[in-house]
């Protein structure tokens, strides 16, 4: 399973160093290449409620075999790509995927691992390795592929390949157990479920938006297309600590508040420094260290609350429906300001707007009391 949690990231974070040469070559506007990056996270949170139905009808192992067969497609057609409108359908369906993969694997991770939160740290490194991996290769395989985005973007649905094959000794397993056709959804009786959509998806709104345009940035600074891609291998490498220990942390001492607001201001500081003209290398450490925090305590966030793996199904899917759907206006905001001032300091300030918004949603969510759950 753990290619299957690696899988996800590598599909947005692989375009981020060639974000300017697709551009270039499909004649793309700058709210046009946002769709690249903000039509997958928005996919991901609009099919994220149907992945409780198809849950419910197949079995989780079964829901993830379907998602990743999606994934692999629409990774793999991006090698025949020749106009923009082809290039955004693949990343609609691949998308449509990882909407449909995201809740059932906190479900999975409730399943299998009830007393163990801790191993949501193992599933937060490996997706944060496979970023760090497509970040690192992409443009060794665009320069080693004779400057062909197509191959150096699909030759990563191997990956999807390769997770949903681990995928089957599970369901082999599985198959001798009667598929329930009908588990309880969870009803939400507490605004703090919004409060929870609210900071996940500002959230998913800084990172994605960082993940997309970073590269582009520090390049528009005069850095290579080589070294902007070891800006970005940066910022996921950083993670990879930092996605491990912070969640094992908060899992044995409960004290998720402050860790969160930690890392919120960690990314403040970056996104400062960037607007500062400083390092962006000393600016990518501090954005590094937020995002390794703040993704892998949001997802953590359903397998807390819940007591069993259905109902941790369930709210991760309502927290990703809303949290990603808001997630996707980032790097399109992003794209937009870009586009209308022809400046990154106006699309930089919309960022650092976001993590204010997302520290006061912080303070506002840790004060109320956990989440009441009602099957119906």
């Amino acid at each position: 399973m753990r290619k299957t949690f690696c899988n996800f990231k590598i599909k947005i974070d692989s375009k981020g160093p060639l974000l300017d040469v697709i551009q270039t070559d499909l004649g793309m506007s700058g709210v046009a290449a946002s769709l690249i990056t903000s039509l997958p996270v928005f996919c991901m949170g609009l099919f994220a409620l149907f992945s409780i139905r198809l849950s419910n009808r197949f079995g989780i192992e079964m829901s993830l075999l379907i998602a990743m067969s999606l994934i692999f497609i629409a990774t793999l057609y991006r090698g025949f790509i020749t106009d923009s409108w082809s290039l955004i359908i693949t990343a609609l369906f691949s998308g449509i995927g990882i909407g449909l993969a995201g809740p059932p694997i906190s479900g999975f991770i409730k399943k299998y691992f009830p007393e163990k939160l801790s191993v949501t740290s193992i599933y937060s490194v490996f997706m944060v390795i496979g970023a760090s991996i497509a970040t690192s290769f992409t443009v060794p395989l665009f320069n080693y592929f004779n400057k062909s985005w197509q191959i150096a973007l699909s030759i990563w649905s191997i990956l999807s390949l390769a997770a949903a094959l681990l995928l089957l000794p599970l369901l082999i397993t599985k198959k001798t157990e009667k598929v329930r056709t009908k588990t309880p959804s969870l009803k939400i009786t507490n605004n703090r479920v919004f409060l929870f959509m609210m900071f996940f998806g500002c959230m998913a709104a800084i990172f994605y938006s960082i993940t997309a345009w970073l590269a582009p940035f520090v390049q528009s600074m005069g850095m290579s297309h080589a070294q902007s891609g070891m800006i970005l291998t940066l910022f996921t490498v950083i993670q990879i600590p930092v996605s491990f220990f912070i969640p094992f942390i908060v899992a044995k001492t409960g004290n998720r508040k402050t860790w969160l607001l930690l890392c919120s201001v960690a990314e403040f500081i970056g996104i400062v420094l960037l607007l500062g003209s400083f390092s962006p290398w000393i600016a990518t450490i501090f954005l590094g260290f937020g995002a390794g925090g703040l993704f892998p305590l949001a997802l953590v966030i359903p397998i807390e609350e819940a007591n069993t793996s259905d109902e941790a199904t369930s709210l991760s899917a309502q927290m990703q429906f809303g949290g990603f759907i808001l997630g996707a206006t980032g790097p399109l905001l992003f794209g937009l300001t870009l586009d209308i001032f022809n400046n990154y300091i106006p699309a930089l300030v919309v960022i650092l707007v976001l993590i204010i918004i997302m520290i006061v949603i912080i303070f506002k969510m840790e004060s109320k009391p956990k989440i009441t759950i009602n099957h119906y």
